[in-house]
């Protein structure tokens, strides 16, 4: 289950307690404009020691290297053998626009985070130059005894080699069960692919559809998961919808998405339907299900125990 939940991070130790007490086995952060990354996972770490622990993700341009390093050791730390550390490029949203750091070769700046994180974690010094930063002579002091899983956020097929090339596996995002069998099949066999599965089990398919033609165009509009989407297939699909939003309607562009593509990317009707739509992403290659309730006109923390595996 994606967290953190709508309450303060001060009021969270009931809700992952009963995450444990309803099945779930992960607890996946992510980071964009609300929390950190790590803060949720620190106490839940604390709060629910039966949980494995992942971010999915942190952009590998907001921290520098050394920072980075200190904060993923110290998760593996409080969690030793239950953490997931996900990192990707990010967007040019949260980069440059939201950041003021130029998006610049993302595919290295990500390959080369993730070489430095695996050789900082040994405890070795590192004196190298890495595309768009150099590290010299840093060494961490506190080297965890369990090294972390690593896994790279990827959409398209550069960054699913690199993930099965470099890293423990991929993260995947905004995508249908149906695409998972193009996807995970890049990474190769013996990694994890964690999917983030938008979920609303509501029968309400007309408020569903509504609320997230709204999320859909403000993600599939951001030029990384737009180009992910026509490697896809859709952009007979979408075309409209990126017209519209390029000339500045926005209400044309959430009305030009069609029904039949929010029912592929967001799983939504009774518990049941949701549980058995979920399971596809299963059967297609997916081996680690992060998901992520969108409360359109329902009560988020009863989604969350309706969906729960047990």
């Amino acid at each position: 289950m994606t967290i953190p939940f709508g309450a303060q991070l001060a009021d969270h130790q009931e809700l992952y307690r009963e995450l444990v007490d309803l099945g779930y086995t992960d607890a996946w952060s992510s980071e964009a404009d609300g929390s950190d990354a790590f803060t949720p996972l620190a106490l839940a770490a604390a709060w629910a020691p039966e949980l494995r622990l992942g971010c999915a993700i942190v952009p590998a341009y907001t921290r520098g290297p050394a920072l980075l390093a200190q904060s993923v050791a110290s998760m593996a730390e409080a969690a030793p053998g239950r953490f997931a550390f996900g990192i990707g490029s990010s967007s040019n949203v949260i980069v440059e626009r939201w950041n003021g750091i130029p998006f610049e070769e993302p595919y290295k700046r990500t390959r080369d985070t993730v070489r430095f994180l695996k050789e900082a974690l040994t405890g070795e010094k590192i004196k190298a130059e890495y595309t768009g930063f150099s590290v010299n002579g840093f060494k961490l002091a506190r080297k965890p005894k369990v090294a972390p899983t690593i896994l790279v956020a990827a959409l398209r097929e550069g960054m699913l080699k690199m993930a099965g090339r470099e890293a423990d596996g991929a993260i995947i995002n905004w995508l249908s069960a149906d695409d998972v069998k193009q996807v995970a099949p890049i990474v190769g066999d013996g990694k994890e692919i964690v999917a983030r599965i938008f979920v609303c089990p509501s029968t309400d398919a007309a408020t569903v559809r509504g609320a997230a033609k709204f999320a859909i165009a403000a993600y599939l509009n951001v030029p990384v998961y737009a180009a992910f989407h026509e490697w896809l297939g859709r952009g007979d699909e979408l075309n409209g919808m990126w017209d519209a939003w390029k000339a500045g309607d926005r209400k044309a562009a959430i009305e030009a998405i069609p029904d039949s593509l929010v029912d592929q990317l967001i799983v939504h009707g009774s518990p049941g339907e949701c549980k058995e739509h979920i399971e596809r992403y299963f059967e297609n290659g997916v081996t680690t299900a992060a998901l992520a309730v969108m409360p359109f006109g329902i009560d988020g923390r009863q989604a969350v125990r309706d969906l729960a595996p047990s």
